[in-house]
Order: structure tokens, then sequence, then C-alpha cells
């Protein structure tokens, strides 16, 4: 990589840092551009020529933090003793990332009220994939019925991305989150060839 772009790279991911720190502490509305730019060392000038506009910046930082959000459910999936109980893990490892209050602020809170529908986001569209392929396996070997492949991990992944949803927006995620869990598990269980 030459120097400039290396330069480049840094910069941004100087941005990124401190755009996640001051979206969490303050909230995205809350966040000063130029005490963040500022905290990176860097111009407002470095912010728009990597990003656009503070909401660039957001998104940016939404899919970091979200791809380290199904990068640690995966990793925890990965754990489990076969492939369906994987998925299971993987589900409550995502769902239950809701209590991180950086989490929560920044990806469930302020990131649907800025960007969107959270579906559409390329991070959750990544995870969409990775569930999809773990069902076509489960159909393959027989644990689930035959079901589009897209469908139920169309199905699968908003819950769970629902599920986090309500429990940030709750007032009370500790006694949400076991409701949560168990409904996510009941539902999946629909999938389940019945022996």
């Amino acid at each position: 990589m030459s120097t400039r772009l290396a330069k480049m790279a840094e910069n941004r991911d100087k941005l990124i840092a401190a755009a996640r720190r001051a979206f969490a502490e303050h909230g995205y509305a809350a966040a000063s551009m130029d005490s963040l730019t500022a905290e990176a060392g860097l111009t407002r000038g470095a912010l728009y020529h990597n990003f656009g506009d503070k909401r660039g910046l957001l998104a940016a930082v939404v899919d970091q933090i979200d791809s380290e959000m199904a990068q640690y459910a995966q990793s925890v999936g990965a754990k489990a003793e076969n492939a369906w109980l994987g998925l299971l893990a993987e589900g409550a490892a995502y769902i239950e990332k809701a209590l991180d209050p950086e989490v929560q602020r920044i990806v469930l809170l302020d990131g649907p009220s800025v960007l969107g529908d959270p579906s559409q986001w390329p991070s959750q569209n990544r995870c969409l994939q990775s569930t999809r392929n773990t069902i076509e396996q489960l159909i393959k070997n027989g644990t689930l019925k035959q079901v589009d492949p897209e469908a139920a991990a169309m199905l699968l992944n908003g819950a769970a991305l629902n599920a986090a949803l309500w429990i940030a927006s709750s007032s009370d995620p500790q006694t949400i989150l076991p409701k949560t869990l168990e409904a996510f598990n009941l539902l999946a269980s629909g999938f389940l060839v019945k022996s």
C-alpha cells in the first residue's frame, strides 16, 4: 500500500474511532463534529473527504459495530456442538448484544433513526447471507424442513434484529431479554424436522 493510501486509511480509522466514542457518549444528534475531528487530530475536511458528512460517518461506525456484533455471534455459534445449536446460539448472542450501551445507542437507537431500515444495511445483508448458508446446510442434512433458505434466513435474522431493537428501546432490557430469547428459540424451532 502506498504511503498516501496508508495515511488515508489511518485517518479514516482515527475518525471512526473518535466518532464511535462521541456517538456512544453523546448520541448522534449531540455529537460535535469539531470535537471529534479535533480528538482525531484531523480537520472537518478530512471527515468530508472520507465520509461525505456526519451521516456518512455514522454509517461507517454502525457498519463497524454491527459487523463486530455479527462476528461475535458467529464465534459463539461456532462453539456449539452442532450447526442447529450454533444457529440458535448465534441468534441469542446477537440479541444479547442489545444490552451493551454502545450497541444500544449507536446501532439500535441512533442508527435506524438516522440511516433508516436496518435490514437494508450492508452489515445486515452479510449476516443474512451467513444465516442462509447455515440454513441450506441444515436443510441438506435433514435437520430443517424443506423451506426456502432465503425466506427462513430473512425471518430468523429479522426476528433477532427486531428483538435487539425492542430490548434496546425498553425501559427494562434485563427483564425482556429472557422472554425474547425463549420466543426466538420457539420461533426457530418451527423450522425443525420433527423426529
